[in-house]
C-alpha cells in the first residue's frame, strides 16, 4: 500500500496543561420498560486551554457522550434522538456507496458495540434517520432495546451510518456503555472516583479550534474526498488534548478504549517530572494489570508493561500507584501509523499521571488472583469453518488503495455468511494486504484460537493457502478472553471461534433470518466497502 503524504496542522499546543475530564454518567434504574433518551446535538467544547472552542457533535452535547451504566440481566431501552443541523461539519465523498448526494448529508444511527441485541436494535448501517423524519430502509422507529444479557463488561456506543461513519464518529459521536454484575461487585475492584474511563482518539485542529479532516490533494478520481486512513497529530483523551490526571497513591481501574478512526496505540508508562519530561526509560514504573477485555473480565489478571490496542478494542486495567507518592508518569504511544508500516505522523504524548493527591482514605480495593470462571469454546464442536479473504484493491499507477473488501465482495452483494442460531463456527481471516485490520463481528463475543503465516504471493496466484509457519498461540490477553474485535495481521490467517447465540428469550420460527454485519474497524475502510452483512438463521 502506498502511504499518502503526511498531513499535519501547524497548531502547536502545550502538553499536559488541561485536567482530564470525566464523562457524565447516566445510570439505569432497573425499572421494567425504562426508556432513556439520548440526544445528538451540535455544541461547542474547548479541547485545549490555548484553542478557541471547537464545534462538535455529541450525545447529550458531550464528547465523549455520557457513560451509560446498566445491570446485567436488566434490559434497557434508549431513545436515540437527533437534534443535529442539516449541514455536515465535514466533507462528504459522494462517490462512496451509501453516501450518495441524493441522501440527506446529516443522518445517524447508533450502534452499541459488543452488545448482544436483535438486528432492529443493533444500529444496522441502513437504519439511519434524520432530525426531520427522513430515514433509511431498515429504520427502527421504536427505542432501541438492549437486553444486557451479558456479564459485566466495557462496551461503547458510536454512530454507524453507512458511508459516513468515519465522519460522524470524528465529529464526536461516541461514548462508553458499562454493564455491571454481582460477580464483578464481589471482587472489590477500585470503584467510584477510582474507576476512570479513558477514550483515546487522535485529531487535527485548525487555529480557530475547528476540526480538521483532510481531503485527498489531487486525489484519485475514484474517490476525490475519501482518504484511505486518518491520522491526527494530537492525542485526545476524553475530549481533551494531552490532559493530565492527578491521582492518589492507590490503585486505579482504567477502562481504556481506542475510539480512533485508524490509529493503533502501543502504550507504555515512563518516569517523568511534573511537566511530563521523561526522566529515563526504566521499567521501574507501575505495571498494567489487565483484568478485562472487549467482552468482560478475564479468568485472572495478566501483568503487562505495554498495551497494544487497535481501534475499537477495550482494555480494562488496574494500575497501582500506592508506592508512587510525588511521582509522575507519562503515558506514551510509539505505534507506527499505519500499523505496522509507518509513514504517517506519530504523536507520542497521550496523557500524564501525577501522583500528587493526598490519600483520601485507606485503599481497601484488591487485585484478585482469580477473577471469574471462563468457558472455552471447543473447536471440535464447530459446525463450520469459513475462510474469509481480507483484501484491498490498489491503483496500478501508484499503489494507492481505492477500496477494501471482505470475502472479496462489496456491501450490496449477496450474503455469503449464514450461521445457524446457536451454532459454533470458526472464522479464519486470510489477510493478503499490508495493513493490520481490526475486524469486528456484531452480536457475538468470540475467542481467538491462533494465527498462522502463509505465502501471500502463492495465494494471490493460485488461491491456495500454503502455510509458512506453525500456528502461533494468541497473545496472553487474547485467550482465554472474550473479544469482539481482533487484529488481523498481514500475511497471516487469524482464527476465531464463536457461538451465534441470539439474545436470551428470543422467540424464533424455523428459517427466520436475523441480519447483522461484520467489518474492519478502521473507519475509513469500513466506509469504503470493507463491511459485509451476514445473517443468523433460526
Amino acid at each position: 500500500m502506498a502511504s499518502p503524504p503526511q498531513v499535519r496542522s501547524d497548531v502547536k499546543l502545550t502538553r499536559y496543561v488541561d485536567p482530564l475530564p470525566i464523562p457524565p454518567v447516566v445510570r439505569s434504574t432497573g425499572k421494567t420498560d425504562e426508556v432513556i433518551t439520548i440526544e445528538m446535538r451540535q455544541f461547542q467544547h474547548r479541547v485545549h486551554r490555548d484553542l478557541p472552542p471547537t464545534t462538535l457533535w455529541g450525545y447529550n452535547s458531550s464528547w465523549p457522550g455520557p457513560t451509560i451504566e446498566a445491570q446485567s440481566g436488566q434490559s434497557l431501552n434508549i431513545n436515540w434522538v437527533s437534534k443535529l443541523p442539516t449541514t455536515h461539519l465535514l466533507p462528504i465523498d459522494h462517490s462512496i456507496h451509501g453516501a450518495e448526494a441524493s441522501l440527506p448529508p446529516v443522518r445517524n444511527v447508533a450502534h452499541l458495540h459488543g452488545a448482544c441485541a436483535l438486528p432492529e436494535d443493533d444500529g444496522y448501517p441502513e437504519a439511519w434517520f434524520t432530525a426531520h423524519g427522513e430515514h433509511g430502509p431498515r429504520f427502527n422507529p421504536r427505542p432501541s432495546h438492549y437486553p444486557n444479557c451479558q456479564p459485566s463488561t466495557t462496551l461503547w456506543y458510536h454512530d454507524h451510518c453507512l458511508g459516513i461513519t468515519r465522519l460522524n464518529v470524528y465529529a464526536g459521536l461516541a461514548g462508553f456503555y458499562l454493564i455491571r454484575d454481582e460477580a464483578e461487585k464481589a471482587l472489590n475492584l477500585p470503584q467510584g472516583e477510582f474507576e476512570i474511563p479513558l477514550m483515546l482518539q487522535d485529531r487535527l485542529f485548525h487555529h480557530d479550534g475547528s476540526l480538521f479532516y483532510p481531503k485527498v490533494v489531487n486525489g484519485p478520481k475514484e474517490h476525490p474526498v475519501w482518504i484511505q486512513e486518518f491520522f491526527g497529530d494530537m492525542n485526545c483523551v476524553n475530549g481533551k488534548v494531552m490532559p493530565f490526571l492527578e491521582v492518589e497513591p492507590r490503585r486505579y481501574r482504567l477502562r481504556i478504549l481506542n475510539a480512533s478512526n485508524s490509529r493503533f496505540y502501543h502504550l507504555r508508562l515512563f518516569n517523568s517530572d511534573a511537566n511530563g519530561n521523561i526522566l529515563n526509560e526504566s521499567y521501574d514504573v507501575p505495571s498494567f494489570q489487565q483484568i478485562g477485555t472487549d467482552g468482560g473480565l478475564l479468568p485472572s489478571p495478566v501483568e503487562l508493561h505495554y498495551l497494544l490496542i487497535a481501534p475499537a478494542e477495550r482494555f480494562d486495567i488496574i494500575v497501582d500507584f500506592s508506592d508512587c507518592a510525588g511521582k509522575s508518569f507519562s503515558l506514551i504511544n510509539d505505534a507506527p501509523a499505519p500499523y505496522t508500516m509507518g509513514g504517517q505522523y506519530l504523536p507520542e504524548e497521550v496523557m500524564l499521571f501525577k501522583v500528587g493527591k493526598l490519600l483520601s482514605g485507606k485503599d481497601s480495593s484488591a487485585i484478585p488472583d482469580t477473577l471469574v470462571p471462563f468457558e472455552l469454546l471447543n473447536p471440535s464442536f464447530t459446525t463450520h469453518e469459513r475462510m474469509l479473504l481480507v483484501s484491498e484493491r490498489e491503483r496500478s499507477s501508484d499503489g494507492y488503495v481505492i477500496i477494501g473488501l471482505l470475502g472479496n465482495a462489496r456491501w450490496h452483494e449477496p450474503i455469503t455468511e449464514d450461521p445457524k442460531a446457536g451454532s459454533t463456527e470458526i472464522w479464519s481471516f486470510v489477510n493478503i494486504t499490508s495493513d493490520v485490520h481490526p475486524l469486528h463481528v456484531h452480536l457475538v463475543q468470540f475467542q481467538v484460537l491462533n494465527r498462522q503465516s502463509f505465502d501471500v504471493l502463492t495465494y494471490q496466484q493460485t488461491g491456495k493457502l500454503v502455510f509458512t509457519g506453525k500456528p502461533m498461540a494468541p497473545e496472553s490477553n487474547e485467550r482465554p478472553a472474550r473479544k469482539d474485535t481482533i487484529k488481523s495481521y498481514p500475511g497471516y490467517v487469524t482464527r476465531v471461534i464463536m457461538r451465534f447465540d441470539l439474545p436470551h428469550g428470543t422467540e424464533v420460527t424455523p428459517g427466520q433470518e436475523f441480519l447483522y454485519v461484520w467489518h474492519c474497524h478502521i473507519l475509513e475502510h469500513e466506509d469504503n466497502e470493507m463491511m459485509r452483512p451476514y445473517k443468523v438463521i433460526a
